[in-house]
């Protein structure tokens, strides 16, 4: 046995430098669901669609069913990849079901 600092045998007692990896969380990619104008689908089903899936209330339902039925096109709302593809989902099985041919789609923002 020895008294005094011993070296070499990996006790170092100096500072370290210690690295942390910062993980950058990335923001999802965003999808704007978009109902289609047909000359088949019932305004009033349109509302219906947009206040049950969307929770639109009737005002905001119906400025955006009438700006589907006069551009052509209009925005439902912005989502995740998995809810906007939910979304579409359920509004084309819910149209199919009663009965209209109303389109819903999903484009990258």
């Amino acid at each position: 046995m020895t008294n005094g600092p011993q070296r070499g045998n990996g006790d170092d007692t100096g500072s370290e430098l210690v690295t942390k990896t910062r993980t950058v969380a990335k923001r999802p990619n965003l999808y704007r669901v978009l109902l289609l104008n047909d000359d088949y689908t019932p305004m009033e089903f349109v509302v219906h669609v947009v206040e049950r899936f969307f929770q639109k209330n009737r005002e905001e339902a119906t400025r955006i069913m009438l700006h589907v039925h006069h551009h052509g096109v209009g925005e439902c709302g912005v989502f995740t990849y998995e809810v906007a593809e939910t979304k579409v989902t359920q509004v084309m099985d819910f149209a199919r079901k009663h009965q209209h041919p109303l389109q819903c789609v999903m484009e990258k923002k």
